[in-house]
């Protein structure tokens, strides 16, 4: 316990630093996880190129190779930076509150990724699956950063005690 006072009582740039620790890691997890899920979902494409088929949006043109490198890259960087955050709080320099907000933005970017690739897939007519993901998971992901969005200015704005903090009144 004196550790944890000794290092909370440190001066402010020290205290501002261990403060901002999670911020790098949290940002990196929550831009790594979409662009995983995309990786991992794949093409959902039913028919080849070679066929002309419709598209509800065309999908990026980036080969095989690079889809690849970036999928993995991706898988390695939101492990580490989940570790990294995992440690961060197992030592209470990440409060677990903010964990709150971290899961629904996760969630929230997996469902996106999985979602573009159904919106990109190449198919001959209508593509079903984009009008089930516009508004099926649409909402989904919406009400998910609201639910971010609302935890987080709980969080930053009250420190979760329910109480605001303010300067003590002065009569």
């Amino acid at each position: 316990m004196a550790k944890l006072r000794l290092r909370w009582s440190a001066p402010g740039p020290e205290r501002a630093r261990a403060r901002g620790a999670p911020v790098a890691p949290a940002l990196i997890l929550v831009l790594a996880v979409p662009v995983a899920a995309w990786w991992l979902v794949g093409d959902q494409s039913t028919v080849p190129a070679s066929m002309d088929p419709d598209y509800a949006f065309r999908p990026w043109s980036i080969g095989p190779v690079a889809a690849r490198a970036a999928g993995i890259g991706s898988l390695a960087a939101g492990g580490a930076a989940a570790a990294v955050l995992i440690g961060l709080t197992l030592r209470r320099r990440l409060d677990v509150r903010w964990w709150a907000v971290l899961v629904p933005l996760l969630a929230a970017g997996a469902i996106a990724g999985a979602g573009w690739r159904v919106l990109t897939a190449g198919v001959i007519g209508a593509n079903i699956g984009a009008g089930l993901v516009v508004f099926g998971a649409g909402p989904i992901v919406l009400g998910l950063l609201i639910w971010a969005l609302a935890s987080s200015v709980y969080l930053s704005r009250w420190g979760g005690t329910g109480t605001p903090r303010a300067s003590p009144k002065t009569k």
